[in-house]
């Protein structure tokens, strides 16, 4: 008997359609992925069981959740099953979390709005699922706020609050995607044993196949609003019909072809560099703290070198990345860029910091939205002391835009006119514009769908010949840094405890650490490859 039962279900907003016909089921105790691109209509179809429709929207066809129909029910009854036999997981927790109520108090409220028990035996059971998402109240008491958690830690919140009541369905979108690998792999496995012991179904919305190929009984596959393929996981994996379903699968372990690297001439020179961090008081006269951010860590990058920095959330990889930009001043240790320190004294040095620019992970954040492409791409412009003006500006940013891929005439348009892959291409643009010396990639493609990230890093590739660039990618995706990087670091702790030739490095990892996280990435079966 099915628990969730879709069928040709259909969603227009203001006389645009955006599903088409969508059917799926769901058993107790059965876990479904639903996989496509970004606007593939993953998230809307979860929205549309839960029943949280922007306005203008019409649904038709039906949504039978434990034999009551969903799609035509009124927003009080939805309430009513909403966090009591629907839960729900989003994928940026500190988003979904209050930050000025502690964890306790947030997991409590899906208890107290239902007013399933009193409040005494809601607090018991708000410490009782912190303690089954793996939060314990020795080390996380339900006093603590969300900034006091880690990425994972807050997912774990986010989870408790959505099982609190122990719902029949449990809708999880994108739950691991801004993740390190280690914490992926803990986060699927505490959703995997949740379905087991509350015998939930388990709606699973991701972009990467990767991601649930061992996970999942049955995989939907969504393209422009509409099922292209279904089927139980192992015959999909071994029979895909659809070409759309090779291509997830393909973009999924994509390899691009990095140009040779032949030079040898020191370009970013680390020297036992240490970085520590003041720690609260406990107690009103106790000398305070400290937190070891970045311990003696030494490294070289050579001119026209990829190096490829990777490692769990908290290991100091941003603290180190905020130091070689000159953003943060380092306790001892020194950062050489082309033989000149990054710091002269206690002051940046703005002639070293010019010669480096930086792309981030999140291509509209980083961008003025009331900006037209043109002023924000040549914002790095206003480090040089003698910038393009008029003709010679507008020739540098067609040539800029036309490397990544783009026209000439997307420098008159605003950046919420672009996709996230033509935003990280726009990124890329800018941090180019100055030719700079050094590239840093803080994770630059981590919040793209398989397709588009494939695209960015062949793009990648394409610069490297044409600009023979150099640059440290920083990722916790170590399919992406295998891929696009020559040499790779791996940081535990604030050190460096294995360095070398990537490929030597994938293949045979001499740290324990480095196997660990080689162990915890996801990766497509062999009856992919050869059914792909």
């Amino acid at each position: 008997m099915s628990l969730l039962q879709i069928e040709n279900l259909s969603l227009s907003i203001h006389e645009a359609e955006i599903l088409k016909q969508v059917s799926l089921s769901i058993a107790p105790g059965e876990i479904v992925a639903v996989t496509g691109e970004s606007g593939s209509g993953k998230s809307m179809t979860a929205l549309a069981v839960m029943q949280l429709l922007p306005d203008g929207a019409v649904g038709k066809g039906s949504i039978v959740l434990n034999g009551q129909e969903l799609l035509d029910r009124p927003e009080a009854e939805m309430c009513a099953l909403r966090g009591a036999s629907i839960g729900m997981v989003f994928q940026e927790p500190m988003t979904a979390l209050n930050p000025v109520k502690t964890i306790g108090d947030q997991v409590m409220e899906t208890i107290l709005i239902h007013k399933a028990m009193p409040a005494d035996k809601a607090r018991e059971r708000a410490q009782e699922v912190l303690i089954r998402v793996g939060l314990p109240p020795d080390k996380f008491p339900m006093s603590r706020y969300p900034h006091e958690l880690s990425g994972g830690q807050r997912q774990r919140v986010v989870i408790a609050m959505a099982i609190a009541l122990r719902p029949k369905l449990l809708i999880a979108d994108e739950p691991t995607t801004a993740l390190d690998v280690t914490t992926q792999a803990q986060i699927l496995d505490l959703l995997k044993g949740l379905v087991t012991e509350y015998d939930m179904g388990l709606l699973m919305i991701t972009h990467d196949l990767a991601v649930v190929s061992d996970m999942a009984d049955q995989i939907v596959v969504m393209r422009h609003g509409e099922v292209v393929e279904s089927g139980a996981t192992d015959h999909l994996l071994r029979n895909m019909q659809h070409p759309y379903t090779r291509m997830l699968f393909e973009a999924s372990e994509h390899q691009v072809n990095l140009p040779e690297s032949y030079e040898t001439k020191p370009l970013l020179q680390v020297t036992g560099v240490v970085r520590d961090y003041r720690l609260p008081r406990k107690q009103l006269f106790q000398t305070p703290g400290t937190h070891r951010a970045v311990d003696q860590v030494s490294f070289v990058l050579n001119r026209g070198e990829r190096l490829g920095l990777v490692g769990e959330s908290g290991c100091g990889k941003s603290t180190l990345t905020r130091a070689i930009l000159g953003l943060e001043e380092v306790q001892s240790g020194q950062i050489l860029l082309d033989d000149q320190p990054v710091f002269s004294g206690h002051k940046p040095n703005f002639a070293v910091r010019r010669k480096m620019q930086v792309v981030f992970q999140d291509p509209f954040g980083s961008f003025n939205p009331r900006h037209r492409v043109s002023r924000l791409i040549t914002e790095p412009f206003y480090l040089l002391e003698d910038p393009p003006r008029g003709s010679d500006r507008q020739d540098r940013i067609a040539e800029m835009l036309g490397a990544v891929g783009l026209s000439a005439d997307d420098a008159n348009k605003y950046i919420h006119e672009f996709s996230g892959g033509q935003r990280q291409r726009i990124a890329v643009a800018r941090a180019l514009i100055t030719r700079p010396e050094l590239i840093l990639f803080d994770e630059a493609v981590s919040a793209l769908d398989v397709s588009v990230r494939a695209q960015i890093l062949d793009l990648l590739a394409e610069l490297c010949e044409a600009y023979n660039l150099t640059y440290l990618f920083i990722s916790h995706d170590l399919s992406v840094v295998r891929t696009i990087t020559d040499r790779v670091m791996v940081m535990q702790a604030g050190k460096i405890v294995e360095q070398g030739e990537t490929e030597q490095v994938f293949t045979d990892p001499q740290h324990s650490y480095t196997r660990k996280l080689i162990a915890a990435a996801p990766r497509l079966p062999e009856i992919g490859r050869g059914a792909a």
